[in-house]
């Protein structure tokens, strides 16, 4: 009896012991912890949206169809999937949004990809300003571009709106498909991603060795067939990380097909929310399942890659491609024309908006006189004399200013809860990079990024706002939804700088008995501060511009993005433009101001130093 008793104590004290020596690693403690939050932040909301597509809505189509008030039925499905609007409800916007995801990726890849090839594989001028003001757009808003699409081609004869810059100054009318549907939503996005391809292929562009070119050379190969068997299969994995990117974060864009007026699954499901509640939350499954296929696809290609070494230790140069004299200072100014469209004009755009007197007077173009120009849209301190539209002007708008400081309020906090999580997200896995719990809590921390972001807003609706938890319309609903999915953006970062730091270092302050939180903050985050500040960063500048995400979550007021989007339903464009020309300056602000403090940004490393 005592050799029994004895052998179980002495196993309960080795449990007790591993137990002990597990949670004395602070690793340990943040992947068991998040691991936990992250499963229910990230799982409990799909599985809300799953569950909705088989509950029956009081008042909705599910209800008329199954004839009861309550319960759960299939009648959504069937309702979706083979009813007479099936076709206008389900296979017409499915169809628009893959083509959509995928004419981005190619104009993107395409458009970004020879922007990288240009810039640091050819004697091409200017290439620093090129560089930098390339990557405008995408810290731009999403809609931007797709407002300046408007302003500039729409037409009164051709779209029933007002007049844009070409039909009111040259009386040019572009045809309907130039300015509504699939060609401008598929250009507009695709500009809005270039810079994620010029990125990531210009990275590995830059650091390609010349020797795996020359060797080519040498050997007499043609030069079309060095790009298709050397080139393009060593930047394949560039390409595969902007397709996996771009394709999900196309598929789930509100504002870009609802500015230009093509039928998504986005829009639709906008449409659909109120009658056909189940049947939208079917379409958001939908895209969330395009999500998961992309990144599955992405992993499966990653284990079938050939692999390449492109940096070794024999030639550091890089082989330029000589544009000629002439050659290398006109593609120079073909570009500089292109990127002032897609960069510089928009801010001056939404600036001369503001001024119009009315939406697409631009009269004072062609007849010289200033005085077309008002600045009532600014400096009205009433709403008294009805001018406005019983809107006071935007200096002196309540609302806007509101709506300002509610979404700094939302950004700050996404930015400083999001990356902290990220970061110590990152720090854990890198400690614990072969251990399966470790990889489930960097994959399910990544999974809301790989979903549309009206899908994940959706989500986040069904589950925060019902009987039980109503937190809709509230900032807390707002920053839960933006932490989980910015998450990513601090945690990819963080790990990919924790992954270069050497075990010595933080070896050697344990030795010498100094606590974790001394260590991080003395040691770690001091050496790899730069990417640490890029995870802060870029969940704050994403927050500041995000509608998709936010657009079910809160009413119309409440932040800058659905102001806008509000403002733009009144028809007050002058308030829309204002709105988003302060967007656009408050994140140039914050943007360069990260440059000058960190002496990072977007494009380092690639054409920008």
């Amino acid at each position: 009896m005592n050799q029994s008793a004895t052998k179980k104590t002495s196993k309960m004290v080795i449990v007790l012991n591993k137990i002990k020596t597990y949670f004395s690693k602070p690793q340990n403690i943040i992947l068991l912890l998040f691991g936990i939050v992250l499963t229910f932040t990230t799982v409990a909301p799909i599985v809300a949206i799953v569950e909705d597509t088989f509950k029956i809505h009081p008042g909705t189509i599910d209800a008329h169809l199954t004839g009861k008030a309550g319960g759960y039925s299939v009648a959504n499905y069937v309702d979706l999937f083979t009813s007479k609007l099936a076709r206008t409800n389900l296979w017409t916007p499915l169809l628009n949004t893959v083509l959509l995801a995928v004419f981005t990726c190619l104009i993107s890849i395409l458009f970004g990809g020879l922007f990288a090839f240009l810039i640091t594989r050819t004697n091409l001028k200017c290439k620093k300003y090129l560089s930098s003001i390339f990557i405008f757009p995408y810290i731009m808003p999403q809609w931007t571009l797709a407002v300046v699409w408007q302003n500039v081609f729409n037409s009164n004869a051709v779209t029933g709106t007002s007049n844009g810059l070409l039909a009111s100054l040259f009386n040019i009318t572009m045809p309907k498909w130039w300015c509504l549907g699939l060609f401008p939503s598929a250009v507009v996005l695709g500009l809005h991603y270039a810079p994620f391809a010029y990125i990531l292929i210009g990275g590995i562009f830059r650091n390609m060795d010349a020797n795996l070119e020359e060797a080519a050379t040498i050997l007499d190969t043609p030069k079309w067939k060095t790009m298709f068997r050397i080139t393009l299969p060593m930047v394949k994995p560039a390409i595969l990380s902007t397709i996996l990117l771009v394709f999900g974060s196309a598929m789930g864009s509100y504002p870009v097909p609802h500015y230009l007026g093509l039928t998504t699954l986005s829009t639709k499901y906008i449409s659909m929310n109120s009658k056909y509640t189940g049947e939208a939350s079917i379409l958001a499954i939908i895209m969330m399942i395009f999500g998961v296929a992309i990144l599955l696809m992405n992993q499966m290609s990653l284990k079938s890659r050939k692999n390449y070494t492109t940096v070794t230790g024999k030639s550091g140069q890089i082989s330029k491609i000589n544009l000629g004299k002439v050659g290398k200072y006109l593609i120079a100014v073909i570009l500089i024309v292109i990127t002032f469209f897609t960069s510089i004009f928009p801010i001056l755009s939404f600036a001369l908006e503001t001024f119009l007197p009315n939406p697409g007077d631009y009269s004072f173009l062609y007849t010289m006189d200033s005085s077309a120009l008002t600045t009532k849209w600014w400096l009205t301190d009433n709403n008294g004399a009805g001018a406005l539209y019983g809107q006071p002007g935007i200096l002196h708008n309540p609302l806007i200013w509101r709506a300002f400081k509610g979404t700094m309020l939302v950004a700050v906090c996404c930015a400083l809860i999001a990356g902290t999580i990220g970061t110590l997200i990152g720090y854990a896995v890198s400690k614990n990079r072969r251990s399966k719990w470790a990889n489930y809590v960097n994959g399910v921390a990544f999974l809301p990024y790989l979903m549309p972001s009206l899908a994940v807003g959706a989500a986040f609706f069904i589950l925060f706002s019902n009987d039980k938890i109503n937190l809709f319309n509230t900032y807390t609903l707002l920053i839960i939804a933006g932490v989980i999915k910015y998450i990513p953006f601090a945690s990819r970062s963080a790990l990919n700088s924790m992954l270069q730091l050497s075990g010595e270092i933080e070896e050697a302050a344990i030795i010498q008995d100094i606590p974790w939180y001394k260590r991080m903050l003395r040691i770690i985050i001091p050496i790899q501060k730069s990417s640490i500040i890029n995870g802060y960063m870029l969940p704050f500048m994403t927050c500041l511009r995000e509608l998709s995400l936010f657009l079910l979550l809160c009413t119309q007021g409440f932040i800058l993005s659905t102001t806008l989007d509000y403002f733009d339903e009144m028809g007050l464009y002058a308030f829309s433009s204002a709105i988003n020309l302060i967007l656009i300056v408050t994140i140039l602000i914050f943007n360069t101001l990260v440059n000058k403090l960190t002496g990072s940004s977007l494009d380092e490393g690639i054409g920008g130093k």
